[in-house]
């Protein structure tokens, strides 16, 4: 499948933050508050539409925004590397789209920031998507908690 990916604006960041996921995936429920409105429109953030450009499939996020607040105090993004962080429509979960909606992003990230590893942070309860990472070349490098979740961060080696 093609996809497309334009800038955030309002009314995508709108859409987004009332999306719905079933447990345990409810812990990715984002709120409708102008905060969180806000920070999809700081410039880090992209969504995917299909090529009808009808249905947003996902967004994604890169540097801070793509980052666990707390992971810093376990120093887990000390390193210089590009961070991602991604959500997918939750109509769309569960449907054999993770491989090449993910895949896409990599393909975008690596042609803006060619030869440089990427990281991300994952929920440790999230197996399916470890998982798709793995498959994608992540490889686990550190776990931290937070009082949310327990996370996994993981690394994609740039081999370009």
């Amino acid at each position: 499948m093609k996809y497309i990916i334009k800038e955030m604006s309002y009314p995508y960041a709108l859409e987004i933050s009332s999306w719905q996921y079933e447990k345990p995936y409810d812990f990715y429920n984002s709120e409708k508050s102008n905060e969180a409105i806000e920070e999809k429109l700081n410039g880090s953030y992209f969504i995917i539409l299909d090529q009808t450009e009808e249905d947003i499939l996902g967004f994604y996020c890169t540097g801070e925004s793509a980052q666990v607040p707390k992971g810093n105090q376990y120093g887990v993004y000390a390193e210089d590397l590009v961070d991602v962080g991604l959500g997918m429509n939750p109509r769309f979960v569960g449907q054999g789209r993770g491989y090449s909606f993910v895949a896409f992003i990599l393909e975008e990230i690596e042609k803006n920031n060619p030869l440089q590893n990427i990281r991300l942070t994952v929920a440790t309860f999230n197996k399916r998507a470890i998982h798709l990472y793995q498959s994608l070349g992540f490889t686990k490098k550190s776990r931290f908690d937070t009082d949310m979740a327990a996370f996994i961060m993981m690394v994609k080696v740039n081999k370009r």
